[in-house]
């Protein structure tokens, strides 16, 4: 006596035949590269990391040699400010407004309003200010490398 078909089986391989399709799009969504804007948008959220992590190192790393800030701050400068305003505060905050962000090619400027604060670890921050900042990046090596910085209170 022959057993009839089962039905289970075409679900089955619709549902094995769909979970491949899933698949191949996570692979090939995997390996897309970032558009510039978003991996500037990365690295910037990196940077802020650096920056409340109080890695003054870490937020020069994101300096392009020739970076140029207010009243000639240069890099080795920015650092040294950096870890002047770490080693006073023991806890840094950075809020970012809306990023206006413009890419050419290689270049970009990145416009918004940014809230720092920093204290001694209690409840409330010791000290507050608001910049409009706008900086220019270059991309260097794959990664996005700000080459200056401009803010105004």
């Amino acid at each position: 006596m022959q057993t009839p078909p089962r039905a289970e089986g075409g679900r089955n391989g619709a549902f094995f035949a769909t979970m491949a399709v899933f698949a191949v799009l996570w692979l090939v969504g995997g390996c897309a590269r970032p558009t510039p804007e978003q991996a500037l948008r990365r690295d910037l959220s990196a940077l802020q990391a650096a920056i409340e992590a109080r890695d003054a190192a870490g937020l020069r790393d994101f300096l392009a040699d020739d970076f140029v800030g207010n009243d000639g701050l240069d890099r080795d400068g920015a650092r040294r400010m950096a870890t002047i305003l770490f080693m006073r505060n023991r806890d840094i905050g950075t809020t970012l407004g809306p990023l206006d962000i413009t890419v050419q090619g290689e270049h970009a400027t990145v416009r918004c309003a940014v809230v720092l604060t920093g204290g001694d670890g209690g409840l409330l921050p010791r000290s507050g200010s608001v910049y409009n900042v706008t900086s220019g990046w270059r991309m260097q090596d794959g990664a996005w490398k700000m080459t200056s910085l401009a803010w105004t209170p």
